[in-house]
């Protein structure tokens, strides 16, 4: 596994661009980043801190989260428009990650309390952004929402709770709404479910958070493999490159050298992912 970037707080959000290569961003110090096709860091968003998940626009830019769900376009002169407020719930104060599915609507999940701030737990939301910019809330009870990711079909949507200890799998309905979740894995006594992917040929990709690895689980809930992680506080992933094969691994700083060694990986994988289709929807 290669380091290609390092000297973050806590990264998070990796997206895949096929034209420009790996957005990235850091939480804790703002912005977001781009590793480009010759593995040269670029800033792309300055200063926009709390971002845990990012899309692409098939408009042009970035759909990131953090205090709303926004579209921002890329570089300093990039204009920022809110696609989802806090006031979607009563007791929303931001949100985390996010996925997009075939047809380019947002599914996102919304935080309850402050993750780093000693608030006590309460938990969030699940909701989707359509295509014509009106929000739905389609599932509830998420203490910590985490990643989030479509089965190749579309027909089933994978959700890390990450105070909850597992991951939850939801039936998805024409409309977009889901059914009632039920439990698709958990990552063990002491594994934290953060971000994930899925693989083309269904596997589910989970980042554990406290565990030093990324768990491969394949669509039956049975556990894989495990890709061994240099650093412990593995927060993300990615697929990328031509052939989506190239797995990308973010990391956070707990638990390593310093403060800020917050690093983007790189190793090559058997499988390709798969890719993440652009948000689509309406921009106002």
């Amino acid at each position: 596994m290669q380091a290609l970037a390092t000297g973050y707080g806590l990264i998070e959000g990796p997206v895949w661009d096929p034209a420009t290569g790996l957005y990235f961003s850091d939480v804790p110090n703002g912005g977001v980043y781009l590793l480009d096709r010759a593995d040269k860091v670029s800033l792309a968003v300055p200063k926009r801190r709390g971002i845990g998940g990012m899309a692409l626009h098939a408009a042009g830019g970035l759909v990131v989260g953090g205090r709303d769900i926004a579209h921002v376009g890329l570089g300093n002169g990039g204009e920022s428009r809110t696609l989802l407020a806090k006031d979607v719930t009563p007791v929303a104060i931001g949100f985390n990650d996010l996925t997009t599915d075939q047809a380019g609507r947002i599914y996102v999940g919304s935080l309850a309390f402050r993750v780093f701030g000693g608030d006590e737990p309460r938990p969030g939301h699940l909701h989707v952004i359509d295509l014509d910019g009106t929000a739905r809330t389609i599932s509830d009870g998420i203490m910590l929402t985490n990643g989030l990711g479509f089965s190749p079909d579309g027909k089933r949507l994978y959700h890390s709770d990450a105070r909850g200890g597992l991951v939850r799998v939801y039936d998805v309905n024409d409309d977009g709404s889901v059914g009632p979740w039920r439990r698709f894995v958990a990552l063990g006594e002491n594994g934290v479910a953060d971000g994930l992917k899925v693989a083309s040929d269904g596997s589910v990709w989970v980042a554990d958070a406290h565990g030093g690895r990324v768990a491969v689980f394949n669509a039956d809930g049975s556990h894989r493999a495990d890709v061994s992680v240099p650093l412990p506080m593995v927060t993300s992933l990615c697929f990328g490159g031509d052939d989506m094969r190239d797995l990308y691994v973010v990391t956070g700083s707990r638990g390593g050298p310093h403060e800020n060694c917050g690093t983007v990986f790189r190793s090559r994988v058997d499988v390709p992912g798969l890719p993440l289709a652009p948000a689509r929807v309406a921009l106002g």
